[in-house]
C-alpha cells in the first residue's frame, strides 16, 4: 500500500501499536453472515483490518485543531473505515485522542475498543451505579478485564467469571470475588446482581433472568451466536413484561470515551492486561490464537 495522505480534515499517524479484536476477527471472516452487510457481503469491506491503534502524528491536515505533529495519540478506528494493521493511517481527528502519558504504545493500543465497549456496556447500557453487586461473565479477557476495573471505579462490588487458570488474574486487577466456571455454576447459585456483563459463554438468558435482582439488568456484549440471538429476540420481551431489562449492546467509537479511560488510567484506576504480542508480519498467527478463544487480556500488534 502507498503511504496515505491527510486531506484537510484527517491526522497522518505513524502506528507503533495496534491490538486484536472480535470485530476484526468479523471483518476477516464475515461471520455471523448477518455482519457482511456491514463488512462486506462477498469480500470484506474495509481491505485492512484494525481497530486500535497507538503511534505518533507526522502530519495534519489545515482544519484540524486538536492535534499537531509529535503528539503521542492513541484511538478507535472502526468507525473510520479501520486500518490499523499498518505502519501509517489518515483518520479525522475525533477518532484519536492523547495518549495516557503512564502506558507505552503497546498497551495503549490495547485500551480504545474493549477498554471504551466495557465502559459504555456498564454506564450506559447497564446504568453501572455505586454500591451495585455486579457480574462480568467472561472477565479474563480483553473487555472483561477493562470491566472489572471499570466497575470498580464505580464503587461496585464486582464477581468475575472465568476459568481455573484465570482466576489470579481476575484478583490481581481488583475482582472482590472470582468464580470459576469449570468448578461453579454462578446460575445455580443463590446470589442475584443488579447488573450482568455477558461478556462470553453460552448460558440462555434465562439463566441469567434467573440471578438478577427484581431490577435488574442483563447486557449481551459477546459470547455464544445463539447467545446473542436470544438477547436480541427475546431480551426485548423480557424487558417489556417485567422490569428486569435484557438486551444485546454494540460499542461506538466516540472520542469523549477515549478521553474518559485515558483518565482512569492516568489516575491508577485501569490498567490494561496484555497477552500476548506478536509482529505486524505475524498476524495471521495472532488471529489464530485470538480466535481459539483464550486469551487472557489483549492480544498486541507491534509495528
Amino acid at each position: 500500500m502507498e503511504k496515505p495522505i491527510p486531506n484537510d480534515d484527517q491526522v497522518l499517524v505513524k502506528i507503533h501499536a495496534s491490538s486484536v479484536n472480535f470485530g476484526n476477527l468479523v471483518l476477516l471472516k464475515g461471520e455471523p453472515f448477518l455482519a457482511r452487510f456491514a463488512f462486506g457481503l462477498r469480500k470484506p469491506k474495509y481491505p485492512i483490518p484494525g481497530g486500535d491503534i497507538a503511534g505518533r502524528v507526522e502530519a495534519v491536515g489545515k482544519n484540524v485543531t486538536k492535534f499537531q505533529p509529535g503528539d503521542d495519540v492513541f484511538g478507535d478506528l472502526s468507525g473510520s473505515g479501520w486500518g490499523g494493521f499498518a505502519e501509517y493511517v489518515s483518520v479525522p481527528e475525533i477518532a484519536l485522542a492523547l495518549k495516557p502519558v503512564n502506558l507505552s504504545y503497546e498497551k495503549a493500543a490495547a485500551v480504545p475498543m474493549a477498554g471504551v465497549t466495557a465502559l459504555q456496556g456498564l454506564r450506559d447500557k447497564g446504568k453501572i451505579q455505586p454500591g451495585q453487586r455486579i457480574l462480568i461473565n467472561g472477565a479474563s479477557g480483553g473487555v472483561g478485564t477493562f470491566a472489572v476495573q471499570i466497575a470498580k471505579s464505580f464503587g461496585a462490588e464486582v464477581t468475575g467469571v472465568c476459568s481455573t487458570r484465570n482466576l489470579d488474574i481476575l484478583r490481581s486487577i481488583g475482582a472482590d470475588h472470582a468464580i470459576d466456571y469449570t468448578k461453579e455454576d454462578f446460575t445455580q447459585k443463590p446470589q442475584d446482581y443488579d447488573l450482568i456483563l455477558g461478556v462470553n459463554g453460552h448460558k440462555p438468558i434465562s439463566a441469567y433472568k434467573r440471578v438478577l435482582t427484581p431490577n435488574g439488568i442483563f447486557v449481551h456484549v459477546g459470547g455464544s451466536e445463539s447467545q446473542m440471538f436470544q438477547a436480541m429476540v427475546l431480551g426485548p420481551w423480557i424487558s417489556m413484561t417485567s422490569k428486569k431489562k435484557m438486551g444485546t449492546f454494540l460499542q461506538r467509537a466516540k472520542q469523549e470515551d477515549l478521553i474518559y479511560m485515558k483518565e482512569l488510567i492516568e489516575n491508577g484506576k485501569v490498567k490494561p492486561v496484555i497477552d500476548r504480542s506478536y509482529k505486524l508480519s505475524e498476524v495471521p498467527e495472532a488471529f489464530r490464537y485470538f480466535q481459539e478463544g483464550h486469551a487472557q487480556g489483549k492480544v498486541v500488534i507491534t509495528v
